[in-house]
């Protein structure tokens, strides 16, 4: 009856739209179910700040102070197609109706959080506090997340559901990344009449690129030049040329450093050519990594073995939540919550995986008071 009640209630979940930037009626509900169950609300005021759809909120479950607080982290905003979801029940598996993604990320993580509580109070588990907290803008560069007051959070460290893949996956390892916005500014001119009179932005940008290292750099950094954007007519010598790039790392060092050396080389050509210029680079994740030996992965660890699964440790490419939580003093991993294919029209959860999120999170719960200082 409880997985049934989960899967309601995610179905109820992902027809309330909540594309970024429109999160707010999706977050007045969720308030609504919070307090419902009992829990008491606290909520910011940075959606003037951010420019998204919502305030971020904690909703706390009191618990046995004497056992160490925790808090789990989801976000409320969906990507695109994300409006008018029609989910479907269908070979063990929930899924959209395949004209729109299903919103499993992240709403699969809110269900989650919901029905631990319900267990939590029918099955009479002994806990300490708990912290749910519920962020805005999560896809559009965790833009709820970095705007957080980690004041608002008594537990020191806390779980974020937000990963694909089977129940047992365990974020360990996220990059830095960097995202460079470049602009060339060379000189016009006629390009069949006097084209040494101008200076070419685009032959600048080809020069310094053919020094640049791109794609892969080493087995723990990457860079990518993604957008390129210039020229007004085939006729003039190129005046002015934007990129986008971006650089990321395992390494905060080496992340660093791949900006550094992008940059020296953008600036050792333009004044080569005698062009100019503008180069900002925006720290959009910090990374993080913990050993596997670490106090917070032998608690997951062993709370998976107890449910029968083996633990994965795992890196990723890109970065969540717990990246902010991190960088601002908390202690968190990210974890597989069983959603396949996000971003996609093919998204879907296993009705199976789904349940065995739920007991792996009640069961985070139940072995709490063995749990060291994390900052031990």
């Amino acid at each position: 009856m409880s997985t049934t009640r989960l899967i309601q209630e995610f179905m109820e979940l992902v027809q309330i739209d909540s594309v970024s930037y429109a999160e707010g009626p999706f977050q007045q509900d969720l308030i609504g179910r919070f307090q419902a169950l009992g829990l008491s609300i606290e909520e910011d005021e940075t959606k003037e700040k951010t420019g998204l759809g919502a305030n971020n909120f904690v909703a706390r479950l009191d618990g046995d102070t004497s056992i160490e607080p925790v808090f789990f982290s989801s976000h409320m905003d969906t990507v695109s197609p994300g409006q008018g979801i029609r989910p479907l029940e269908r070979d063990g598996r929930i899924q959209s109706d395949q004209t729109t993604i299903l919103g499993a990320d992240d709403k699969a993580g809110i269900a989650i959080m919901l029905e631990l509580v319900k267990r939590l109070k029918e099955q009479q588990i002994r806990h300490g506090p708990i912290e749910f907290i519920l962020t805005a803008g999560e896809e559009v560069g965790l833009l709820g997340a970095k705007a957080v007051d980690m004041s608002m959070l008594q537990a020191k460290f806390g779980y974020v559901l937000d990963n694909g893949g089977p129940v047992g996956g365990i974020i360990t390892t996220s990059p830095s990344m960097y995202r460079l916005d470049i602009r060339l500014t060379g000189r016009a001119a006629h390009a069949g009449l006097e084209p040494e009179k101008g200076i070419s932005a685009i032959e600048v940008a080809a020069q310094a690129i053919s020094r640049m290292k791109l794609g892969r750099i080493d087995h723990e950094t990457t860079a990518n030049i993604g957008q390129v954007k210039g020229g007004t007519a085939m006729n003039v010598v190129m005046e002015h040329l934007e990129l986008v790039a971006e650089v990321r790392s395992f390494d905060h060092q080496k992340c660093l450093d791949q900006v550094e050396a992008i940059e020296t080389i953008l600036n050792e050509e333009v004044t080569r050519f005698g062009a100019k210029l503008d180069f900002k680079a925006t720290p959009l994740i910090t990374g993080y990594h913990f050993e596997d030996n670490h106090p917070l992965l032998a608690h997951a660890k062993h709370c998976l073995e107890t449910i029968g699964r083996p633990a994965r440790f795992e890196r990723s490419g890109g970065g969540t939540d717990a990246n902010v939580f991190n960088e601002q003093g908390k202690v968190v991993v990210n974890v597989s919550i069983g959603y396949e294919e996000i971003h996609t029209v093919e998204e879907y959860i296993p009705i199976t995986e789904f349940e065995q999120a739920v007991v792996f999170a009640l069961e985070l719960v139940r072995q709490m008071p063995s749990f060291p200082d994390p900052s031990a």
